[in-house]
């Protein structure tokens, strides 16, 4: 399985024995105790390397600027702000995580410690993303643990073919990462990265708008997130757009029932358009789960535009991590045209070649997150370039073999 080290948003410590998505309402229960009591590590199969050991904190505050000093006073300067908010009493709450492993090669080089600025640029993700990698990798006394990979540019083109990678993004990213003139391999490929993919992750406020092709997993991310809010103190609401998909309907309610949140079925533009109005009067968290559907086909993207284009509603994509990576460069483009902005990709854990993970982040969308978990309590994560050069050096050797484990 391909180890991560990004910052987790929802997390269990449990995978293997864990409760199946569609009866884990403990499951939710346990995963919240967890970010609020303990710290989060990395799988098993990290056996042997450095542990990441990552504390996530949780401050509400007045105004952005408050909650900032609360956090820089109890987590210092190399906390990393997961996520922003207004909180539902009123005020900001700011999610922060702080990795403790000083020598691990995120921790000095991902660390997103805002400086003091104002509320709109500190929930910038992907400036302040950006800022703090350049920073961090030219600080004198205090560059990154080397990854211990030389970089050479056929090596990575090859490493990159071996994750099935298309051929073009491929010497792209080989081109762009060899200009860098970085002697690590994993810095060169990651900053070959952050200028080829935008982060930005979801807000949980609002609505959301979740469309993709078949199987892409929109049903479990729809409660991943509405998980999330609830746990942030959210009202929510799912709502079912998909009323004649075979068992759609009832999965999302079950995941309504067990999380706490309302539950809609609106057949049509105009039932939804009308819940996601309603839903902003009482400041509730809208969450629309779709049907699959073909992005590619015209005429299947003109049925989608009248949802796409309801006032207030945020379209955003979900694709496989698990497809072919030119059919999944070809659907997230093609999302891109019914005005989505954001993307998330799905199904890490089955995924042993990155390709598709790589092509779907390339393609303009900016990528809010990952998932690798079936299960609910499995949570999102935040990929990072840096984040994604590591999996994609470091399981190279899986991805040649076809996963073999």
């Amino acid at each position: 399985m391909i180890d991560f080290k990004p910052h987790l948003l929802l997390s269990s410590p449990a995978v293997a024995g864990e409760v199946p998505s569609t009866c884990e309402a403990e499951g939710v229960r346990v995963a919240a105790t967890n970010i609020l009591r303990h710290r989060l590590t990395p799988s098993p199969a990290l056996a042997g390397e450095e542990r990441l050991a990552m504390q996530l904190r949780t401050f509400i505050a007045d105004d952005m600027r408050a909650a900032l000093a609360k956090m820089r006073d109890e987590m210092g300067p190399d906390a990393i702000i997961v996520s922003s908010q207004r909180a539902k009493e009123g005020g900001v709450l700011v999610r922060a995580a702080l990795d403790e492993a000083d020598t691990d090669l995120e921790a000095a080089a991902n660390a997103a410690a805002p400086e003091a600025q104002d509320e709109a640029a500190v929930a910038d993700f992907e400036t302040g993303y950006r800022d703090n990698l350049i920073r961090r990798l030219r600080a004198t006394g205090a560059s990154p643990k080397q990854s211990g990979r030389s970089f050479n540019r056929a090596e990575l083109i090859a490493l990159l073919r071996g994750h099935r990678a298309p051929e073009a993004l491929s010497h792209a990213l080989a081109e762009t990462a060899e200009k860098t003139a970085l002697s690590d391999m994993t810095l060169a490929l990651a900053s070959a990265l952050d200028k080829k993919m935008r982060i930005e992750p979801l807000e949980f406020a609002g609505a959301l708008l979740l469309i993709g092709p078949h199987g892409a997993g929109k049903t479990a991310t729809a409660a991943k997130i509405a998980a999330h809010a609830r746990m942030a103190g959210r009202d929510v609401k799912l709502i079912a757009a998909d009323a004649a998909g075979a068992g759609a309907v009832a999965r999302l309610e079950a995941f309504a029932n067990h999380l706490g949140a309302r539950f809609l079925i609106a057949d049509g533009a105009e039932t939804v358009a009308n819940a996601v109005l309603e839903c902003g009067l009482e400041k509730s968290f809208a969450i629309v789960d779709t049907a699959g559907f073909d992005p590619r086909n015209a005429k299947s993207r003109t049925a989608f535009s009248a949802l796409a284009q309801i006032p207030d509603l945020e379209a955003v994509s979900v694709v496989s991590a698990c497809g072919d990576s030119e059919e999944t460069a070809e659907i997230a483009s093609a999302l891109s045209l019914l005005g989505t902005r954001r993307l998330i990709v799905t199904g890490l854990d089955l995924a042993h070649r990155l390709g598709a993970l790589l092509a779907a982040s390339t393609q303009g969308l900016n990528l809010a997150h990952v998932t690798r978990s079936p299960y609910v309590a499995g949570g999102l994560e935040t990929l990072t370039p840096l984040s994604l050069a590591r999996a994609l050096i470091e399981s190279a050797g899986d991805a040649d073999r076809g996963g073999a484990q």
